[in-house]
């Protein structure tokens, strides 16, 4: 039991620094790429952030435990917005993007309330996983069209600016001329080449600052886990609700240290994109690849409690944000505190 309480410590420690070289790679990677923070929160930390709930779910299910494995991610979604967003709400009020209101919310929520139509049957098969599995696909596709169209837009802009100018740029250009013929004038290729060196070193760096805070997220998470599990099984804790207790907040930890971190760095856009894209990662590629391997068995009870308390959570947030695009610390309060009677209940 000790052994196991240290690994629990450890864990939590490697997933906390994997958290936070995450969000700086990620931060800064969006911003030298001229992509949106939102756009890196929904995507790269949502994938990196949910490889714990697809490592741990394939486990179980291959292992036969389907209530362990339908338990993570039911009990991760639920986590991410009661327990996560809530702490991190706490921490400092998180600004949210009105495409994010209009646009990936509902989305989420959709999804939230077909899983729950696709599960009616207490069933989630091939068919269910492939269908799911192919709509991972076409939201990062979308994600990545929405970028490029962005970026074509900023581009199609900044030239009309310099249309408008053209008239200013001539009067200089003759005046450069002038200074370029002068022979204490330097030449620019050296300042040039020296930037471009240090873009591609800058650029590197985001992308080993990624790649370690990933590794780190993973193998912390496991450590977590893999305790969490043998200390809670110690109890005689039943696996569904080590699923959804345990075991989730043990796959959710990697997501909390990525928002509490991203809170503190003042990047809502990861915070906010972080939890909403973790959610939308777990339900399409998460349960969409378990159902690939080996058809779920949803039990009666997680249909009619587990099922509707996620999709609930989900739609508390809208009024939430609508009014002041914000998750301001009463409703972190409020969602931490629906997430601890959530808890309540299972061990009731």
């Amino acid at each position: 039991m000790l052994l196991h309480s240290i690994l629990f410590i450890v864990g939590i420690t490697g997933v906390y620094f994997g958290a936070e070289w995450l969000v700086k790679g990620s931060s800064r990677l969006s911003r030298d790429l001229g992509i949106k923070p939102i756009v890196i929160g929904l995507t790269v930390v949502a994938f990196g952030t949910s490889s714990p709930e697809l490592a741990v779910s394939l486990t179980a299910s291959i292992k036969g435990s389907n209530d362990i494995a339908i338990g993570n991610i039911i009990g991760s979604n639920i986590a991410n917005i009661g327990l996560v967003l809530g702490i991190a709400a706490i921490v400092l009020p998180l600004k949210v993007e009105r495409v994010i209101l209009k646009r990936e919310l509902p989305l989420m929520i959709g999804i939230s309330a077909g899983l729950y139509f696709m599960a009616i049957d207490r069933k989630i098969g091939f068919i269910d996983g492939l269908f799911l599995f192919t709509g991972i696909i076409l939201f990062i596709g979308y994600q990545i069209y929405s970028t490029l169209n962005s970026k074509k837009e900023s581009r199609n802009s900044t030239c009309n600016s310099e249309d408008v100018l053209a008239s200013a740029s001539s009067v200089n250009s003759s005046c450069q001329q002038a200074d370029s013929s002068s022979p204490h004038k330097k030449t620019g290729i050296p300042e040039s080449t020296n930037e471009e060196g240090q873009t591609k070193r800058h650029l590197l760096s985001n992308i080993v600052y990624i790649v370690i805070g990933f590794a780190c997220l993973l193998v912390g998470s496991h450590v977590l886990v893999k305790s969490a599990i043998f200390i809670a099984d110690s109890f005689g804790i039943s696996e569904m609700v080590i699923g959804m207790t345990v075991v989730a907040f043990g796959t959710s930890v990697p997501e909390m240290a990525t928002s509490v971190v991203s809170a503190l760095k003042k990047e809502a856009d990861i915070c906010v994109g972080n939890v909403i894209g973790s959610n939308i990662f777990n339900i399409l590629m998460v349960l969409g690849s378990v159902a690939l391997v080996r058809p779920l068995n949803v039990a009666r009870e997680t249909l009619f409690f587990e099922f509707p308390i996620m999709l609930l959570f989900s739609l508390a947030l809208i009024p939430m944000i609508r009014g002041r695009l914000m998750v301001n610390r009463l409703a972190g309060i409020v969602l931490v505190s629906g997430y601890l009677a959530f808890i309540f209940i299972l061990f009731r």
